[in-house]
């Protein structure tokens, strides 16, 4: 039997980053991981195959499309009969996911990270550790790490086939839906609406929340709602579903809004209502390994769960289902593992949309400062009194920082706006040092830059913005 210092079940960012992090720290490392894309063993899990990535090559895709239809004029440049080749489009995305998912086996044969594709199960626990069934073939292992990530959660009246599909689905549509509804706006509704919407389907988001992006500052998601409502994303709060069916042409949806009841007619239906921890296989039953009463692993403040040398990360233990979350979470465990101090500072860790205008934030909202008693000044600066944004012609949205009254101490930093995805991430360091508004406004930056924003917003906290 094969002895291992670490195995890792589940080849997703948790997965993956955490047995590459610990075999650099000296560790013989293994990684069992089941995900297949086009009947082939595919590393990197749904960020990588189904997710993140994807989704993110669609969007920019679509972007440039609407770009080209609605904007180019504008910059004098004159485009006449463009047209959307849906299968070139889709196998562009299709390239960058091989390309990375290929990175992550290139990574596992550089740093000798030992791969099996199939599903990983605990066995028992023998002396040397843990004998886990890899794939069909028996290991043993000092520690196990479970890495193994969630699945989309499945609205009982709606259940996943045919044209109800969850995010996989919805990235290989062969043709463009005329009525595409959307059940869930969150984070993976309003970017895969987005992509259609702009590549010619009528979208409609039904949410049972009563508004948008609640964990989002109040400011924010109200402009963002504005920004995507004038691009003709048709959203419905409070909305109460009670009756779905589809047929051969599409799906039947019947909801409740305002005490209203509502039929609706789509060519596709998107559920995207949050996620589930996917346990299923590992034998957490059999061993002991203690859930929760939602289905996560249970794990203290160093990952550990009830079971002597058996640890989780990422989305099967809970919290923000974030991969950069996951990831960082990977590398702490291998750390501390090895003897080394490992952590996550959760209070930091940034939320992007990657829609247009984009959305980012990271740390307390207004509004959650003040619940927690905290004394609250803000600073907020427009992108339309940036120069690097008017010459981009995208000048919606703003940069909002919450700081502590007394003590200057940046709070959260909120964002809706152009790349906002790249700015997030000065003012996620300066949190992580425990930096000052002050410390985020006397920094240098080059003009002209959107980034300028950020700066402009740390400095209005006291009053002091210099281009408004």
């Amino acid at each position: 039997m094969d002895s291992y210092d670490v195995l890792v079940i589940g080849g997703g960012p948790a997965g993956y980053v955490a047995a590459i992090r610990a075999a650099q720290l000296g560790f013989q490392v293994a990684c069992v991981d089941a995900f297949e894309r086009g009947g082939k063993a595919s590393l990197g899990g749904t960020c990588l195959n189904v997710g993140c990535i994807p989704s993110k090559a669609m969007l920019d895709s679509s972007e440039r499309f609407e770009m080209i239809q609605h904007e180019a004029g504008e910059h004098g440049i004159e485009v006449d009969g463009a047209r959307v080749d849906l299968g070139k489009m889709l196998g562009r995305k299709d390239s960058v996911v091989d390309k990375l998912t290929g990175g992550v086996a290139y990574l596992f044969k550089k740093n000798k990270v030992k791969s099996f594709h199939g599903l990983g199960r605990l066995v028992r626990q023998d002396e040397g550790g843990w004998v886990v069934d890899a794939a069909g073939t028996e290991v043993v292992a000092r520690h196990v790490i479970v890495a193994t990530g969630s699945s989309p959660r499945e609205l009982p009246l709606a259940p996943f086939g045919g044209h109800i599909v969850e995010n996989s689905g919805a990235l290989a549509f062969t043709q463009v839906p005329q009525k595409l509804g959307v059940i869930g706006a969150g984070v993976i509704g309003v970017e895969l609406g987005s992509v259609w919407r702009r590549l010619g389907a009528q979208v409609t988001i039904l949410e049972a929340l009563p508004s948008f992006l609640m964990a989002a500052d109040d400011a924010v998601s109200k402009e963002a709602l504005k920004q995507f409502q004038k691009q003709g994303l048709d959203f419905h709060f409070g909305v109460q579903i009670s009756a779905v069916t589809q047929d051969e042409s599409g799906v039947s949806v019947t909801y409740t809004e305002k005490e209203q009841e509502v039929s609706a007619r789509f060519d596709k239906l998107i559920v995207s209502i949050g996620r589930v921890p996917h346990t299923a296989g590992l034998g957490a039953e059999a061993v002991g390994l203690e859930l929760d009463e939602r289905g996560f692993v249970k794990v203290d403040g160093h990952y550990r769960t009830n079971l002597p040398g058996v640890y989780a990360i990422g989305d099967v233990i809970g919290g923000a289902m974030l991969a950069h979350k996951a990831e960082e979470e990977g590398v702490a465990l291998a750390e501390t593992l090895a003897g080394q101090a490992g952590h996550v500072n959760y209070d930091v860790v940034p939320w992007v949309i990657y829609t247009s205008p984009e959305i980012a934030w990271a740390g307390l909202t207004e509004k959650g400062a003040k619940e927690q008693g905290l004394n609250v000044k803000t600073g907020q600066f427009p992108f339309s009194a940036n120069g690097r944004a008017l010459g981009h012609n995208d000048t919606r949205g703003f940069v909002k920082v919450v700081a502590d009254a007394n003590t200057d101490k940046i709070l959260g930093v909120h964002m809706v706006g152009p790349n906002v995805s790249e700015l997030i991430g000065e003012t996620v360091a300066i949190m992580e040092f425990g930096g000052s508004a002050e410390d985020l406004a006397r920094t240098v930056h080059a003009h002209p830059t959107l980034s300028e924003v950020v700066k402009e917003a740390a400095l209005a906290t006291d009053k002091r913005a210099l281009h408004m």
